[in-house]
């Protein structure tokens, strides 16, 4: 099938429909856009070399903000790598102990794997979390008020980081949408990034769960330092200038197997 567009026409078209839609999958982009699969999978590489787009089997997701890729499609992002990591995370809190967890499709990993824990206290920012684990009968649900984020379920501004600074956890979990080189973790909204300070603040020990595709990633917003972590967990597809960063830090590095 001989494509009616030039390469640069047809990845605007794609990222045109990625801003409508949220998501977009290989094989009715390419009947959208009159080409081959094969070409679609080509413009989505080359999409997701200038950062412009996220991968995931199948399709993509736009990459510019988390306000176009909705929580189902970001949880299929390294999906196999984020489970690993829940595991890992969850071994890492231990039972009868208060916990936080902040919004993300990493941290619904790690609450997916809390399920023979008991006696936890776990405070979550997201009604999605909150969903996940409302029928762990050893676990004990507390969500602070605020402003229900549409695209993913977060529980978001001043009322709920108000809460969260007032709660002391014993473990803290926080995902990243990016871990610079430098130790910057980041994000692409304000209010979640306020959130998240405000976890960080409360654990007396915080667990970074990042899976290795976060190393290096930009995003507009800071809020927090690897400094500010005890435990760095991620995936075995890590560089090793992610571990030399927590090794300079004296954060424990942990990959979920």
């Amino acid at each position: 099938m001989k494509s009616r567009v030039t390469t640069k026409a047809r990845q605007a078209e794609i990222l045109k429909l990625l801003k409508r839609d949220g998501r977009a999958i290989v094989d009715s982009l390419a009947e959208l856009l009159e080409t081959t699969p094969q070409t679609i999978r080509k413009d989505l590489n080359a999409l997701a070399r200038d950062n412009q787009i996220i991968r995931f089997h199948g399709g993509a997701t736009l990459a510019a903000g988390t306000e176009y890729a909705s929580f189902d499609v970001r949880c299929e992002i390294q999906r196999e790598e984020k489970d690993l990591i829940g595991a890992a995370v969850a071994a890492e809190i231990p039972n009868h102990s208060n916990v936080i967890l902040n919004g993300g499709t990493t941290t619904l990993a790690v609450a997916r794997h809390l399920v023979h824990h008991v006696g936890l206290k776990v405070v979550v920012d997201s009604v999605n979390l909150a969903n996940e684990l409302r029928s762990c009968v050893g676990v004990q649900v507390i969500v602070p008020s605020g402003i229900v984020r549409h695209a993913d379920g977060a529980i978001l501004g001043a009322s709920a980081v108000e809460f969260i600074r007032k709660f002391r956890a014993d473990v803290a979990v926080v995902g990243a949408a990016g871990v610079g080189a430098d130790g910057t973790l980041a994000d692409y909204d304000l209010e979640e990034s306020a959130v998240s300070s405000a976890i960080i603040a409360s654990g007396r020990n915080v667990v970074l769960a990042a899976d290795s595709s976060k190393f290096g990633k930009l995003a507009p917003l800071t809020f927090g330092s690897i400094s500010d972590v005890d435990t760095l967990v991620t995936d075995r597809h890590f560089a090793p200038e992610m571990k030399a960063m927590a090794d300079q830090n004296d954060v424990r590095f942990v990959v979920g197997r």
